[in-house]
């Protein structure tokens, strides 16, 4: 692990590539009800069960990474947390995304998956979750 010196992030390289950000994860976490942070620090888990993984807040989001940007949690709702996974193709034989949008001008599909209980981070979810993680760390 290697933690940037100028925001303090913990990255899994050295001077991989990240968005240095001041702004602490418990700003973008205040306000928000306490059943969506707890889902936000259950997938975090989930995601750190897979494999290393370093998190790193911006203005909008919080941005999950390997190798590379693997995920972003992008909302913060009442009772969910949506969270979008970038891949390099479109999966759309699966049952837990909601909506797949490419990227225009790119070969970037970004696939929204809403989280509104511990439950829905099942198989599908884990399987995908792995995808992200492999597909970065192939790179």
């Amino acid at each position: 692990m290697f933690i940037c010196p100028l925001c303090h992030q913990t990255l899994v390289l050295p001077h991989q590539v990240h968005t240095c950000s001041n702004k602490l994860l418990n700003n973008f976490l205040l306000g928000k009800s306490p059943h969506s942070v707890e889902l936000f620090w259950y997938f975090i888990q989930a995601y750190q069960q897979v494999g290393t993984v370093s998190i790193g807040p911006t203005k909008s989001m919080v941005g999950i990474a390997s190798t590379k940007s693997i995920a972003w949690v992008i909302k913060l709702g009442k009772d969910f947390i949506d969270i979008v996974f970038p891949f390099a193709e479109a999966y759309k034989d699966n049952l837990c995304f909601h909506k797949i949008a490419q990227v225009p001008g790119q070969q970037q599909f970004n696939h929204h998956f809403r989280m509104c209980s511990k439950d829905d981070i099942n198989d599908e979810v884990r399987n995908f979750m792995e995808l992200a993680l492999y597909k970065s760390n192939a790179n």
